[in-house]
């Protein structure tokens, strides 16, 4: 395997256990109408926090890392072939 190949999958990788782990960190949203009212009734706060923010930011980094990787590993490798 050639050196290219190693670094792609390890981004590959990477990148997809990051974005896993940065997903599950975000917070519920809930839509419901007892969401609705809680909500309303305990928030005072209406916009996202810096913590949220960021926590979109680096998300999306992920999400862009690895689509960038696996399109390149498609592109170099159609159908899956390794040459030896």
């Amino acid at each position: 395997m050639n050196p290219f190949l190693i670094i792609m999958l390890i981004l590959l990788v990477v990148s997809g256990l990051g974005l896993i782990v940065f997903i599950l960190l975000h917070s519920g949203k809930g839509t419901g109408i007892s969401d609705m009212i809680a909500s309303s009734v305990y928030s005072t706060q209406t916009g996202t926090s810096i913590v949220e923010k960021n926590l979109d930011r680096i998300t999306i980094i992920f999400a862009v890392v690895f689509l960038l990787s696996l399109i390149v590993l498609m592109i170099i490798y159609p159908q899956g072939t390794i040459a030896k």
